[in-house]
């Protein structure tokens, strides 16, 4: 790429968390691939889609760009030429025919690792099927290198390729076009680096000894692979008391799950070590597209802990008001953007159980609600959407929750080898049977 104007956009610090972590497992090939699924009440035109990703380059050219770094100490950063050498994302349309096929297509998807450094971070797919319930559908399907965005980037990016073919050829934005990346931390480094210092402290505390997972001792990990499941129910618990769509309800009841598998499986009571996801972006407006503008909290219990998930749950809820209240959070995303100074292999340093390649327990997060202003897209109406993340082999699965419409959406992601599909099942039913939901017809 020419070194004459080229734009370029600097990884945030959880963007370099995500490479570094797939940097672990670089020998083995692992996808740091993640996908959206949003699937549609009936036929779509892919050239309505090639229109909008493309007009979209026209404000905004990362979905276009390219990793890179300009020495091995240099800044990770995606890189994009002019306007003119901008090509657009590859799309893909394909006739599926049963829906059955659908779900081998989307793992295929999960599993064809997009490298950044020498195609687009994202590409798009319009995959036509059929049921004799529900007839003809088509399902749009946003893969890319989750360092570039996380779900909720993801989602961003959908309602401005919406906001693009609505316009149909007329100014889109007008004089306000969105925000597509968020400004630098605009604190004084001596504040920054204080804050920095502290997490690193933190950080060291975490556990005393590293993390077992379902992909401990694996050294051959398989495909990824995800099961998805969609239900209908109540969101909150028996009175009134608890919801059960709170993140650290949801965590205990998944705690509880994977704490089974430890039994069965005769894995150590050590404690579980759960990074908790917390979105950095103004409440109430929809934020950056690029960039995961993510903070982490790591959430802390003993299989044997598990037993009451209300207890847990109100346990986990303290530990993570504490965190707030001491700053470790603000003070994780700032450590974070410390990143760029190392090099890969030292990023992760401070993680317990690094030199066997142990960061987690399990992966598990609530996505949130998708969009009602995405209800339509493209000229039809959205009957379901979900993520499907892919995840590393150690540790070797994560649970993730979403909802659209009247839809609970559960996505469980595990790489062959860390897991079976009948102890994902058994995970699978033991969370709807604790969340009191009833499968979706």
């Amino acid at each position: 790429m020419s070194t004459q104007r080229v734009r370029r956009l600097p990884l945030r610090g959880a963007d370099l968390v995500l490479v570094a972590m797939q940097a672990l497992w670089k020998r083995e090939g692992v996808s740091n691939n993640t996908l959206m699924a949003v699937q549609c009440d009936g036929p779509l035109d892919p050239a309505r889609i090639r229109r909008a990703l493309h007009c979209l380059l026209d404000y905004c050219p990362w979905p276009a760009a390219r990793l890179r770094r300009r020495l091995p100490w240099g800044q990770l950063h995606w890189a994009a030429g002019p306007r003119a050498a901008l090509a657009t994302p590859p799309i893909r349309h394909k006739r599926l025919g049963p829906l059955e096929a659908l779900h081998a297509e989307l793992e295929a998807e999960l599993n064809l690792a997009i490298d950044p450094r020498r195609e687009p971070p994202l590409r798009v797919a319009i995959l036509d099927s059929a049921s004799d319930a529900a007839g003809p559908q088509s399902t749009i399907v946003v893969t890319w290198f989750h360092p570039l965005m996380d779900p909720r980037g993801g989602q961003n990016l959908l309602a401005h390729l919406s906001h693009l073919d609505e316009a149909d050829g007329r100014a889109p934005w007008g004089d306000s076009p969105p925000v597509f990346v968020t400004e630098p931390d605009p604190r004084p480094l001596k504040e920054r680096g204080r804050l920095g210092r502290s997490s690193q402290r933190y950080m060291r505390t975490l556990v005393p000894e590293a993390p077992v997972s379902p992909g401990t001792g694996l050294t051959a990990p398989g495909r990824v692979r995800f099961e998805q499941a969609s239900f209908i129910g109540d969101d909150h618990g028996l009175g009134g008391v608890h919801s059960t769509r709170e993140i650290c309800w949801r965590l205990a009841l998944v705690g509880r799950t994977m704490a089974d598998l430890w039994r069965r499986r005769g894995l150590p009571d050590l404690r579980f070590l759960v990074p908790v996801s917390v979105d950095l972006r103004p409440k109430g407006e929809p934020g950056a597209t690029f960039g995961n503008v993510l903070g982490f909290h790591f959430a802390r219990f003993k299989p044997s802990e598990t037993a009451d998930v209300d207890r847990l749950a109100l346990a986990l809820r303290h530990q993570m008001t504490d965190a707030l209240r001491d700053g470790q959070i603000d003070a994780n995303a700032v450590a974070m953007e410390f990143l760029k100074y190392r090099p890969l292999s030292l990023m992760l340093r401070d993680l317990p159980g690094m030199a066997t390649r142990e960061t987690f327990s399990f992966n598990c997060a609530d996505l949130g609600d998708f969009p009602p202003a995405l209800e339509k897209l493209f000229g039809r109406r959205v009957v379901n959407a979900y993520h499907a993340p892919s995840v590393l082999p150690r540790p070797g699965i994560g649970v993730f929750f979403n909802r659209c419409g009247i839809k609970n959406n559960l996505v469980v992601s595990w790489i062959e080898g860390a897991m079976q599909i009948e102890e994902v099942k058994r995970i699978i039913e033991a969370i709807r049977e604790g969340m009191g939901w009833r499968t979706a017809r």
